[in-house]
């Protein structure tokens, strides 16, 4: 009997070992299922320094990147952080302080389907103690650029239509060395000065751009007018010799270029019309309406200008004095009429050439001065005094300094902010194996 109670008690302190873990787990706190993942929450900008990306695709949806893995090292190579884009495409990275780092895109996380061209990495110069920010280029495919040909098409038009513009100036020019062997330095003032009175007509008073050059056509023939009465014929009158009338032109150029920058300012301003116009293609050459129409004018008026200086009897005389100012005065000429005439054709022609510069680019107080260079370059070629050397020499170098640009096989190309200095290479070049130029008289050397 004894026994048989401690059997008892044994067998129930064995179920009481048994049954009070499971009670316990039975009464104690269920473990949670599973459950799907939450949102992320957006990233928010740490404190002080970091760099900041957003993905977002720049096809037609615009949709932002999340999920995908960026890392920010310093320009040495050491890591400093790494951050993945949440559901707004956003990741801050912290940076100990402001310097170079290099912030990489790891391209394998982003989705399926998504494009990326470039470079996966960039560089970042985190100046600011707050946000510093990289972009990469996320749905936009890399296209390949116009081929040589094309290019070569479109450098030769621009460089006709350039050649043309210099054509003008560099006509009027030649007319005036011409008939008083005047080498006039003040010349690129009068292209400024028609590219000012284009933008005052059109935008003070409202003209349209046609009209606004025909104004400033006049006008630059009113100041060549003015020019001669006032200024070159009281110097010519009392015997003044050629040195110290181009030294007088110099000093003139320098206060009308001192005028322009007073009144006008130094900002670059545009016309009210053809500022911005789409190329349309004519088959291997793309132009816009507006460089068509500068094409033209040109061509138009300097083969009027031609056909008036060989035709007529005004074109006559101006070609007298020009050989020989005595014999013309002996013969019954007005010397100074013709002269005075010269100079209103002159300047009125380069005021044309202002206009349309104008009208291809934009008005600056400077315009007229950069480009003295390469008209006197043009008229050099050409042969000094000669009519049509100076239309045969701006358009070598019209051609030359767009051409010039291009990337041809071994030739490197000439950098656009210098674009000039190939054709004053081909002036040396061609001055060195005719030095009276490609259409003058070696007579009028020296």
């Amino acid at each position: 009997m004894r026994l048989t109670s401690k059997v008892l008690v044994s067998a129930f302190l064995a179920c009481l070992v048994v049954l009070v873990p499971l009670g316990a787990s039975a009464t104690s706190t269920p473990t949670p299922s599973a459950s799907p993942t939450a949102p992320t929450a957006p990233a928010t900008p740490p404190d002080g320094a970091y760099i900041g990306v957003t993905l977002q695709n720049s096809g037609d949806d615009k949709a932002p990147i999340p999920g995908a893995t960026l890392s920010v090292a310093s320009s040495s190579g050491t890591e400093v952080g790494e951050a993945v884009t949440d559901p707004n495409g956003r990741a801050f990275i912290a940076i100990p302080e402001r310097g170079s780092y290099v912030v990489t895109l790891d391209t394998d996380t982003l989705p399926s389907g998504i494009q990326f061209a470039g470079s996966n990495k960039r560089t970042v110069d985190a100046l600011l103690d707050g946000g510093n920010f990289a972009q990469f280029q996320i749905g936009v495919v890399e296209q390949a650029g116009p081929s040589l040909g094309e290019r070569f098409a479109g450098a030769m038009v621009n460089g006709v239509k350039f050649g043309l513009i210099i054509a003008l100036a560099a006509l009027g020019l030649s007319l005036i060395f011409g008939t008083t062997k005047l080498t006039n330095f003040a010349h690129g003032e009068i292209i400024t000065f028609g590219a000012i009175a284009t933008y005052v007509a059109n935008r003070a008073f409202g003209l349209p751009v046609i009209l606004a050059i025909v104004v400033a056509v006049l006008a630059s023939a009113a100041f060549g007018w003015l020019q001669d009465k006032f200024l070159w014929k009281p110097l010519r009158s009392k015997g003044i010799g050629i040195i110290a009338m181009m030294i007088v032109s110099i000093g003139f150029g320098l206060l009308l270029r001192n005028v322009f920058q007073y009144t006008f300012g130094g900002s670059r301003e545009s016309l009210s019309q053809y500022v911005n116009q789409t190329r349309k293609s004519y088959g291997p050459f793309a132009l816009a309406d507006k460089e068509i129409a500068i094409i033209l004018v040109s061509i138009v008026v300097l083969t009027v200008t031609c056909v008036v200086l060989m035709k007529t009897r005004l074109g006559k005389s101006m070609r007298a004095v020009a050989d020989n100012p005595a014999l013309s005065a002996s013969s019954g000429l007005r010397v100074d009429g013709v002269v005075r005439s010269v100079w209103v054709l002159g300047c009125a022609l380069t005021g044309l050439a202002g206009g349309l510069l104008a009208v291809n680019s934009q008005v600056n107080f400077l315009m007229g001065f950069k480009l003295l260079l390469l008209v006197f370059a043009a008229v050099t070629l050409g042969g000094l005094g000669t009519i049509w050397g100076a239309l045969v020499g701006s358009m070598i170098i019209g051609i030359m300094v767009e051409v010039g640009t291009l990337q041809i096989g071994i030739w490197p190309g000439v950098p656009s902010s210098i674009k000039e200095v190939g054709a004053l290479v081909v002036l040396i070049l061609i001055l060195l194996i005719r030095p009276q130029g490609i259409l003058g008289r070696a007579e009028r050397i020296g």
